[in-house]
């Protein structure tokens, strides 16, 4: 790969990842409120099992999004490696190049579109 288009990726790369940075914070601060701050409620009165249980299930949520967060943010991290070492843009499986096309869709792919439907098929026949 050129040393123009990884510098373009790697711009892409830095730019996804401060956006992952910044919702992972974002994704913090709504796991760590607690029910009175999150309601702004301050009076000694407990809360009906409802609210409890909605509270409850939007920091479940909160928790699942920023998980799938930090998966991408390594992911992101990971590809960031490989531009470093100059193993950017092969894939893992076979060797052959990931398209152009699909690393501008996904700049963090590990594999080329034929690895990774291969992947997604077995995946599939497991379930």
């Amino acid at each position: 790969m050129k040393k123009e288009d990884l510098k373009k990726f790697e711009k892409l790369l830095l730019k996804k990842r401060e956006e992952m940075v910044l919702q992972l914070q974002e994704r913090k601060t709504q796991i760590d409120l607690t029910i009175k701050e999150a309601t702004g409620d301050i009076s000694g009165y407990s809360y009906h099992m409802a609210d409890q249980g909605t509270d409850a299930m939007e920091r479940e949520k909160a928790f699942m999004l920023a998980s799938k967060s930090g998966r991408l943010l390594y992911h992101i991290d990971e590809a960031l490696r490989r531009i470093r070492k100059n193993e950017y843009g092969d894939c893992h499986t076979c060797g052959k190049a990931i398209g152009k096309a699909r690393l501008e869709a996904v700049p963090h792919a590990r594999y080329c579109i034929e690895c990774k439907e291969k992947e997604e098929n077995a995946k599939k026949s497991l379930r």
